[in-house]
């Protein structure tokens, strides 16, 4: 089978692999569609680990059954998930499923950017989910960056009626507009440096954006009758945008850390103002659990999330260093889907 194997973000090279093996409770998937995440592009974090097959977003039809599983068939449509905990040490048992040590170290073998994957067992168990006739392979590949924002958005304590700045509006930015709409937020609004996005943030469910090169809290206050926001989500990792984020955010809001920084990043905080006098809340959130990743596919089954809107390339395996320049250096591309099978 053909892989795209990962030795930096200008150098990914299509490869042939044998098709893997499977284990009596494993599943054999064939990748119809694999979104390109921004972690993938995170080149600092993934080039000491050289050469790998990324590609964790995926959706597929199940071509081979190992012969204990009795949940799945050939010819079944699924989501897989690359992360699953263990449901049973003290993060789990404590409702914080995606700390556990179990999930940071599950993963399906090769990766998503390849024409098919072995779906190990505690996967097929935690991490694989049936596609409604009515979702796509596209709008499954979702599944998992959905229930990623929908864990973040529940650590951030969002309430119906809650007002929302959103800071950077790639495809991180957008699920999270198009979630928080969906689940009954009340003012939304988006940043970025990039026409495109705000345009498309504001189809998506944003009242209003703001230009990142504004001066964000301001400008959010003004739209919010003087008030910061209740929750800011920060989508885009550099200390400006940080800066923008904690100026933000309302006397007993929360700001969500969703996005991650370069490892040298640090940012004065001035824990006086932002903690004692105003009560304000930081916070962060990793990957989404296998209920995120229900409650994901019943919203996008639903037509609540128009995750497909968000599609701007669809690429085949060859083009894969294309769709890696398009995430890396965005112009009018949002959402990049890899198709193994073309």
């Amino acid at each position: 089978m053909r892989v795209a194997v990962y030795y930096s973000n200008t150098d990914l090279r299509i490869e042939e692999r044998p098709v893997p093996g499977i284990g009596p409770d494993e599943l054999l998937v064939r990748v119809e569609a694999s979104g390109i995440c921004g972690s993938d592009v995170m080149e600092w974090y993934r080039i000491h680990k050289v050469p790998l097959v990324l590609g964790h977003e995926i959706a597929g039809e199940i071509v081979e059954v190992g012969e204990s599983v009795t949940a799945y068939s050939m010819g079944d449509r699924v989501a897989v998930t690359h992360h699953v905990p263990c449901m049973a040490c003290h993060y789990c048992a404590s409702g914080h499923h995606t700390v556990c040590e179990t999930l940071r170290t599950t993963s399906f073998d090769p990766g998503g950017f390849a024409e098919y994957v072995r779906v190990p067992a505690i996967n097929v168990e935690l991490g694989t989910f049936l596609l409604p006739d009515n979702v796509s392979y596209e709008e499954g590949s979702f599944v998992e960056p959905v229930a990623c924002v929908l864990r973040g958005q529940q650590q951030a304590g969002l309430k119906p009626g809650a007002s929302m700045l959103v800071i950077g509006a790639g495809i991180s930015g957008l699920l999270h507009v198009m979630t928080a709409r969906a689940l009954g937020a009340g003012r939304i609004v988006a940043t970025d440096v990039i026409d495109y996005r705000l345009k498309m943030a504001r189809q998506l469910g944003a009242e209003e954006t703001i230009k990142a090169s504004e001066d964000v809290p301001a400008r959010f206050r003004e739209l919010n009758g003087g008030r910061g926001a209740d929750i800011v989500v920060l989508c885009a990792g550099a200390a400006p945008a940080i800066e923008q984020a904690l100026k933000s955010v309302s006397r007993a809001g929360t700001v969500l850390f969703f996005a991650t920084t370069r490892p040298e990043v640090t940012y004065p905080l001035p824990v006086n103002e932002f903690f004692w006098r105003n009560e304000a809340t930081l916070t962060s959130s990793y990957a989404g659990s296998p209920s995120d990743c229900r409650a994901a596919l019943e919203l996008i089954r639903a037509g609540r999330l128009p995750v497909g809107q968000t599609i701007t390339h669809r690429l085949s395996l060859s083009e894969i260093e294309s769709g890696f320049d398009l995430v890396i250096n965005p112009r009018d591309s949002v959402k990049v889907i890899i198709e193994p099978q073309r």
